[in-house]
């Protein structure tokens, strides 16, 4: 390097201070992994938001970038990665979820003036594409009911006419289901971690916290559940297993696909109930804002995934019990 060429260099970092576009070159010199894992660690997460972002980086971050140092990641060390993922046989949303966690960690790198440029820069690379999934007529789902272990029966009419996922149901306890005023309050979730613990904590957002109509159909199935299965007093659980242990989910898959098989029903999730209540509310002229309500979701793209499969006559069959929905104030009860 001549001295011009020094005093061009000198000059240019001069104008970077005085623009304070500066970046201290050595900034950047940390191994990706070590930088990563740190920031899992600062984050406020659930416990099974840390494990998934554990899950992505151990599995599927750290044998690329691993060793790498943060400045070092570039755009097309980037395509490379996500193209052998793809190409390896990787699902196309493990790999979508991965690429999104390695944005959010190179943004913070860009935020700490470790790199000037996040180097995560193919368009639509961290979309996660959900197929369609089916979703339960109204006599399917009493079909499942029927052919569930009697102690579930509540819990399947519950997922298929309420739209309450399975952390929500199993969290429930007697206060939480209000007869008198067909309506259940949804408060509190039970995640069941990898390690086998589960742990109680609020819904997925602050949408979750909700009130829920119940249709006057199957209030009577849920009263005989509440005197014949559920635990005493206003904090019992509603739903327990037959050692009056809380149900664990893989237990329970296996008595969903007897009944499944029982009911002659192929490729039906328990998950996909939800989707069911959802269908029904909106053939009777829910708004936007009413599904999501029900459904718990924060935003409406989410109330608004299409679902198939209900003709209007199976909506019509429980329109006046879910139009409850639109009657809550006049019941007193609000929406969370």
């Amino acid at each position: 390097m001549t001295k011009a060429d020094a005093d061009d260099w000198l000059a240019d970092k001069q104008t970077e201070l005085r623009r304070g576009d500066w970046h201290d070159p050595d900034a950047g010199k940390v191994p990706f992994g070590e930088y990563a894992a740190a920031w899992i660690k600062e984050r406020e997460l659930t416990s099974t938001t840390r494990q998934l972002y554990g899950s992505l980086l151990r599995h599927h971050l750290e044998p690329a970038f691993g060793a790498v140092n943060v400045a070092e990641i570039s755009p097309p060390l980037v395509r490379r990665w996500r193209a052998d993922k793809l190409a390896s046989g990787t699902g196309p949303t493990t790999v979508a979820k991965a690429y999104a966690l390695l944005r959010a960690i190179m943004g913070t790198a860009v935020a700490d003036q470790m790199i000037r440029r996040n180097p995560c820069t193919i368009k639509g690379a961290s979309t996660v594409h959900t197929p369609e999934r089916p979703t339960a007529t109204v006599q399917e789902v009493y079909d499942l009911a029927d052919a569930i272990q009697p102690r579930y029966r509540a819990l399947v009419l519950m997922a298929g006419f309420l739209g309450l996922r399975w952390g929500e149901l199993i969290g429930l306890h007697r206060r939480d289901v209000d007869l008198d005023h067909g309506a259940v309050r949804v408060r509190r979730a039970v995640a069941e971690l990898n390690n086998g613990h589960r742990e109680i904590k609020a819904p997925k957002s602050a949408a979750g916290k909700r009130t829920v109509s119940i249709p006057a159909a199957i209030i009577p199935d849920i009263r005989d559940h509440l005197k014949r299965y559920a635990e005493p007093g206003a904090d019992g659980r509603v739903f327990v297993g037959a050692k009056g242990a809380t149900p664990r989910r893989n237990h329970f898959n296996r008595l969903w696909r007897k009944a499944c098989e029982d009911a002659g029903i192929k490729g039906l999730h328990f998950h996909d109930l939800r989707h069911t209540g959802n269908t029904l509310a909106a053939s009777t002229g829910a708004s936007t804002r009413e599904l999501m309500s029900r459904m718990g979701h924060s935003t409406a793209r989410a109330a608004l995934i299409p679902v198939p499969g209900n003709t209007q006559g199976q909506a019509e069959e429980c329109s006046s019990d879910l139009a409850l929905m639109r009657m809550e104030r006049a019941t007193g009860i609000e929406p969370a």
